[in-house]
């Protein structure tokens, strides 16, 4: 799952769907939105035969083939690595072997990675060295060097504030003395902005701290993880809002920024097979990210989406061609960790070169992390209901109630997650395609409300490994592998059986492909920018 870069995902408790199972009174929500009723049961049972052809044994050998992939290439899958290649030649072999014809689409992009791990610290008064990952991280394609010099603090008071411009002007720099260190604070600009503004004025590094107040669910007082969106030419971190403050309050500070990182144009690949079967106008499809970070083997993040969706596929190839109305896609993006670039590439060459087949596009269903070892069952949030996120277009709150309602049907509670613009549904709902998914949780704290509905650790990540070099096998719970692998077949099964349940108003025309680009995803869906 591509970060917020600082924002946790946001789970809304007083929608929390509580559908089965013994709660305490004390413990259980107000009737919510989530009080259709249970689903039809011969839709569930004509998906049956699917759900039980896929098995978590299925899924598991796929995670264990992507582990022995990251263990041969350096520890990752990441795009632009020989993790992702052989990640990729892993999936079309299978796919092939299940009488798929896979096709591969290359794309350039810019990988970005750490050669060294980056450094901080105060040099003086009171020599401090910072510890990264937990007081401070670099900026996605922060420019390298090793600088050391004194810091100036530009246009912030250091308090608590939602709405700071520092360093949004190149004003705030007037008299900035050249070769020290600007440290500025996050609030009404993207970080691109600062930091370039820093550079022009002469410093010779960048600190950003975060903002110390939680603004629509993300939190402002933890470590500040940004990009500039395109490399920079300075060094440049992120931090938490108590180092911001505590390098900023000491008067003569000297400090330290050392960052040596690698930015290059590279090459990596999406991979797709469809389904024989099926109406090539009406096309249902279902995508999983391939890549992981260069931290780690992405194992859940997001080896466990594209080994779900990778079996459903085997087994959805097996099914007589004749008895699929809808033709099925299967998508495995790269670079996603890199900003959702696979998914945008796909999508704005449709817009761009083939319209009509985007149009031919009915749903598209994302799975990005379905096996978080501390898990939610959260289902992208299609009305928008919570009002944190986007609302998706017609068809995606049909969709949401395609999961819920199976959910229900098996007495396993549910709760929304907003389309945030932190996965791959970011490009199709911006070009108003119906789209939903399944997720269980990423680096977001598990409430005591959720604890006791979903099972687990309150005050723990879903996913205490995320993006790190522990999501590996061990970092799964089969648990949730194995009722989030069944809802995906069942939807998939569902909307290649019929796509009348997504309602009236989803057809489009390729204006609305062009009006639809101004309906972004809340946040920049790239990544944190700002």
């Amino acid at each position: 799952m591509r970060p917020s870069r600082s924002l946790a995902v946001t789970s809304v408790l007083t929608s929390l769907a509580l559908v089965g199972g013994a709660v305490p009174a004390e413990a259980k929500p107000a009737r919510d939105r989530f009080s259709w009723a249970p689903a039809e049961p011969a839709v569930v049972t004509q998906s049956q035969q699917l759900r039980k052809a896929v098995k978590p044994a299925g899924v598991k050998q796929h995670l264990r083939a992507l582990q022995r992939v990251a263990d041969a290439n350096g520890g990752n899958r990441a795009s632009g690595t020989p993790g992702y290649a052989a990640s990729r030649d892993y999936v079309v072999g299978k796919l092939r072997k299940a009488g798929y014809r896979p096709t591969v689409q290359s794309f350039p992009f810019v990988f970005f990675d750490e050669t060294t791990p980056t450094e901080l610290q105060r040099i003086s008064p009171n020599p401090t060295t910072y510890v990264d990952g937990e007081d401070f991280v670099v900026m996605e394609y922060s420019g390298s060097g090793d600088v050391t010099g004194a810091l100036t603090v530009v246009d912030t008071d250091l308090s608590a504030s939602s709405t700071s411009s520092s360093g949004c002007e190149a004003a705030d720099f007037a008299g900035f003395p050249a070769g020290s260190v600007a440290l500025m604070q996050r609030g009404t600009c993207a970080f691109a902005d600062k930091v370039a503004n820093a550079a022009a004025a002469g410093a010779a590094a960048a600190i950003v701290f975060n903002r110390g107040v939680d603004v629509d669910g993300d939190p402002g007082s933890t470590v500040l993880n940004g990009t500039l969106g395109e490399p920079g030419d300075i060094p440049a971190v992120g931090t938490d809002f108590a180092t911001g403050v505590d390098l900023g309050g000491t008067a003569g500070t000297t400090v330290r920024v050392k960052a040596d990182v690698v930015t290059e144009e590279r090459t990596t690949w999406n991979v797709f097979a469809e389904t024989a079967g099926g109406r090539a106008g009406n096309v249902v499809m279902a995508g999983a990210h391939l890549d992981s970070v260069t931290e780690g083997p992405g194992i859940n993040d997001n080896g466990s989406g594209s080994a779900a969706i990778l079996e459903v596929a085997e087994q959805l190839g097996r099914v007589s061609p004749s008895r699929l109305r809808n033709k099925v896609r299967f998508a495995w993006w790269g670079a996603e960790e890199n900003g959702l670039l696979g998914a945008y590439h796909y999508v704005e060459d449709l817009v761009d070169s083939n319209p009509r087949a985007l149009s031919d596009i009915a749903a598209y269903l994302n799975f990005d992390m379905v096996g978080s070892p501390n898990f939610a069952r959260f289902v992208y949030d299609g009305d928008n209901s919570t009002g944190l996120g986007a609302e998706g277009p017609a068809g995606s709150a049909q969709v949401e109630r395609l999961f819920t309602s199976y959910f229900r049907s098996k007495a396993l509670a549910t709760a929304p997650t907003a389309f945030d613009g932190r996965s791959d549904y970011g490009p199709f709902i911006e070009n108003g395609v119906a789209a939903g998914g399944l997720f269980t949780g990423a680096e977001g704290v598990k409430t005591p409300r959720e604890a006791l509905v979903f099972g687990g650790t309150a005050g723990e990540p879903y996913d205490a490994c995320y993006h790190q070099a522990c999501d590996d096998l061990g970092n799964l719970s089969g648990q949730a592998l194995d009722e989030m692998s069944d809802a995906i077949a069942h939807a998939v099964w569902t909307l290649a059986r019929s796509t009348r349940l997504l309602g009236a108003g989803t057809a489009r025309t390729a204006a609305d492909h062009r009006t639809m680009r101004g309906q972004a995803v809340q946040g920049d869906p790239h990544a944190s920018r700002q």
